[in-house]
């Protein structure tokens, strides 16, 4: 039995940095009030983000955190099992995933999505469809189980009745099968491929045995034509390198790329050029000095202009040389890289002749060592026969290995046809089935809801009125289909804690009285819960505190301030 202790949780939607902290087994049933927003339901987002990693309500779970403070969303969850104590601490922003076991850290090697597996099936034996099912009847984002797909439904009852381990037999089995039905094939590819390699053998021994000096002469004959392409494509080799050699020694001849650098000398001599035109014509236009307001003499205004004149002859001529040596330097760059494009054209032909050069010497290679198996005569015979034998013997060994498998195989789907959903727990199912529905039917009673409602093995209701007429769930009212739905929840729980198997002390019941259940239906509702009592902590969240304040032995009251929600006992 899972049995919750404390959870503790800030900056979760409305909650902030202030922990909320709220004790989960101290009173047998808790009422949970406040207005729309004050995060009363956020204490179901707390758990099942702390022991799954995901959103209950339709959000995305980035939404979870807190938008205003928008980091250090942090849950953290107490429990008990047996006599061991756990913690899950959860966190976004930054990301926290910690498993405590008697208060200490679990090793956190392996990734979160191993660690998170770990926590479903080691510890919590349950995953979340299972949990909502039994632990949560939310009005909004709850899926009630008669909604759910047939698969679905399924593997909360095998969670419930603790068989969920077939299942995983069967998985692991369809892997061995799996792997097995490969191993078949790469067997008998292998048997394939040596048939092909024992022909090929026969095929070799003959040639040895049949070849005459006609065939060797006529792989002479090719071998000639292959050395005489060969020196060819050496001679073409050899003028290429020569080319490229003979232009690399051009590149080396030309005068260093300066472009840049007179470029640079182009600019600062166009600089000072025009700095000089500017005093020059800043002196032919004043004759009173705008800084000073004193008159500029004629001697001196003569003395600066023919200083200017003489800068703007200087730099015009250093212009003048600057461009002419621009005008090599593109001319030079022109040269080097028409040198280098005809360079690369060359590479490229020279990389195709050696590669002709390389497939031809492979192809003389080859024909060098068939002639010389061939020329080996009957000294090769006996150990090629040899090895005919070897392959013949490998096939054979094959084959034993094939046949292990098919037996294999055949014990397999003995173990399959066991493990399938109409084997071993179909006949679990089937022993509980009755107990199920008699369950379910006494439930539905205690709410005053008076039909014969019965579960088959695909799980596909059957309901029938004290008139004997058919129903389907999805004929009832909302308020009628409320009551089935409790009545599965009540149910699954008993039959968990008849199982020991996902067995909780936990039970959040999310504004179930605020929707489709009338004043006869909370009465009987909250008979149903007055009789439950024992080890169950019962966490009830509605909007209709006014009425139900009296009916429960404490109440959680959420309220808003300064935009964050706040939590008093009472």
């Amino acid at each position: 039995m899972i049995l919750f202790k404390k959870i503790q949780y800030k900056n979760l939607l409305a909650a902030g940095n202030t922990p909320i902290v709220i004790d989960l087994s101290g009173s047998n049933s808790t009422l949970i009030v406040g207005q729309n927003g004050a995060g009363k339901s956020t204490i179901i987002e707390a758990l099942v983000f702390a022991l799954f990693n995901k959103s209950f309500r339709k959000v995305n779970k980035a939404q979870l955190i807190n938008s205003i403070n928008e980091k250090d969303c942090r849950v953290e969850v107490e429990f008990l099992i047996g006599k061991n104590e756990y913690k899950i601490i959860r966190g976004m922003k930054p990301n926290i995933f910690e498993i405590y076991i008697n208060g200490v850290l679990l090793d956190q090697v392996s990734a979160n999505t191993d660690q998170q597996k770990y926590l479903e099936q080691n510890i919590l034996k349950l995953n979340y469809k299972s949990f909502t099912q039994i632990v949560i009847l939310g009005s909004s984002t709850f899926v009630p189980f008669m909604q759910l797909p047939a698969a679905h439904r399924r593997e909360i009852i095998e969670d419930l009745l603790d068989i969920r381990i077939f299942s995983t037999m069967n998985v692991i089995l369809k892997d061995r099968i799996k792997v097995s039905n490969e191993d078949v094939r790469t067997l008998e590819r292998d048997i394939e491929l040596l048939k092909e390699k024992t022909k090929l053998q026969k095929q070799h021994i003959d040639y040895i045995s049949n070849q005459s000096r006609k065939s060797i002469e006529e792989k002479e004959n090719k071998l000639k034509q292959l050395e005489d392409q060969l020196a060819t494509v050496e001679v073409s080799m050899d003028l290429y390198n020569g080319e490229i050699f003979l232009l690399n020694k051009q590149l080396e001849e030309l005068p260093k790329d300066n472009l840049k650098e007179l470029e640079k000398f182009k600019f600062k001599f166009n600089s000072k050029l025009k700095d000089s035109e500017n005093y020059k014509s800043f002196y032919n236009e004043n004759d009173v000095c705008p800084q000073c307001h004193q008159d500029i003499s004629s001697d001196i205004k003569e003395k600066h202009i023919e200083k200017c004149d003489g800068e703007i002859e200087k730099m015009t001529s250093a212009l003048n040389e600057v461009e002419s040596s621009i005008e090599q330097a593109q001319k030079n760059l022109e040269i080097k890289n028409k040198i280098l494009t005809d360079i690369a054209s060359k590479n490229v032909s020279l990389s195709g002749y050696r590669y002709e050069f390389k497939t031809i010497t492979k192809s003389i290679d080859e024909l060098k060592s068939e002639i010389s198996k061939i020329s080996e005569g009957d000294e090769n015979l006996d150990e090629e026969k040899k090895k005919f034998s070897n392959l013949a013997a490998e096939g054979m060994a094959v084959q034993k290995q094939i046949e292990k498998h098919k037996t294999n195989k055949s014990n397999y789907d003995v173990v399959a046809n066991l493990l399938k959903d109409t084997g071993i727990k179909s006949k679990i199912i089937k022993k509980y089935l009755p107990i199920m529905n008699q369950l379910i039917n006494k439930y539905l009673h205690l709410m005053d809801f008076y039909v014969n409602f019965t579960l088959d093995e695909n799980f596909d209701e059957s309901i029938k009125s004290r008139f004997r007429d058919d129903f389907s769930y999805s004929s009832f009212s909302e308020g009628e289909k409320m009551r089935i739905d409790l009545a599965l929840m009540f149910t699954w729980r008993a039959i968990a804690k008849l199982k020991n198997s996902a067995n909780t002390n936990l039970l959040i019941l999310d504004e179930v009285f605020d929707s489709s259940l009338d004043v006869s239906g909370t009465e009987d509702f909250m008979r149903i819960i007055r009789g439950i009592g024992g080890d169950t902590n019962i966490f009830v969240i509605s909007h209709k505190g006014d009425i139900l304040m009296d009916k429960f032995e404490k109440v959680l009251k959420f309220e808003k301030s300064k935009n964050f929600s706040r939590v008093s006992v009472s």
